[in-house]
This record gives C-alpha cells, structure tokens and sequence, in this order.
C-alpha cells in the first residue's frame, strides 16, 4: 500500500516573468478561471483552476534564481513541438479535439494573438493504436503542453 493514500493532483506551478500574460494565455487557450489568491507580498502570484481538474499557480520570477524560465529562455532552447513527446510537458485531454485544433491553427495565423505573437507551432500525431489524437506546442514561456483527443475505449 502506497504511503500517500488518495493523492490526487492538487496544482501545478509555472514561473514567469510576465504572469499577467501567461494567465491570459491559459484562460483563453484552455478556459481557467482565476481564482482568489493570497497576498504573498514579496512577489506576485495568480492562481488559476481549471474546473474539475486542477489549479495552476502562476509564480513571479525571482530576480535571483539561475534556472532557465523555459526553453525559450535556455541557452540552448529547443522550441520544436516536435520534441515534445519525449520531453517534460502538461497533458490536457479534450472531447472537442478536432474543433480545438482547428482553434489553435486559427490563432497560429491570426494577427496579435498569444500563438502567432510567438511564434508557437504545433505538432501532431496519434497514439500508435490510432485510438488517441495529439497535438503539442509550447505555451508564451516555452512551457511543453500536449492536448490528446478523448480515448474511444
């Protein structure tokens, strides 16, 4: 028996310089709400939740850490999706998967948008058994995401 009894994914966090635009990004690509979050004082925070599923805390950038923000912003970035099934990425799973591509691809050409802005290309595949569709891309901050159809099963 497991030493954590029915753990559940509570949140995911993100660090970035511009929260701001990283939560706009994630309400309008995948419907968060923005929740009520603490006053943390000494650096800004948003708190996301995505009905349902989970949260995601939006963390501003310490000034001093080391790390690289994303790939975007590593000294080596890589920013091909399609490296992304082999690499760290958040999957969300989606019963309109087709309509939201479509979305994405729509948004990818439009003037302003948080994809074309970027320059944030998509990738897409199947699961090798055809049963599950999938699309990969980076969010603003080089952040890997996955959006996989329902499976039929």
């Amino acid at each position: 028996m497991p030493e954590a009894q029915g753990a559940t994914l509570n949140h995911i966090s993100r660090e970035s310089l511009d929260i701001r635009r990283l939560a706009d990004f994630y309400k309008e690509i995948f419907g968060f709400e923005e929740i009520e979050t603490p006053d943390f004082g000494e650096f800004k925070v948003i708190w996301l939740n995505l009905p349902g599923a989970f949260a995601l805390h939006l963390i501003e950038r310490s000034p001093v850490t080391k790390l690289p923000e994303g790939p975007y912003s590593a000294t080596s970035p890589v920013a091909d999706a399609s490296h992304l099934p082999r690499g760290h990425h958040i999957c969300f799973s989606v019963t309109n998967f087709d309509s939201f591509v479509r979305t994405l691809q729509n948004l990818e050409m439009k003037k302003n948008s948080v994809m074309q802005e970027k320059g944030i290309q998509t990738f897409q595949r199947s699961l090798p058994n055809g049963k599950v569709k999938q699309i990969f891309f980076f969010d603003p901050d080089g952040n890997g995401l996955e959006v996989a159809s329902k499976s039929n099963e």
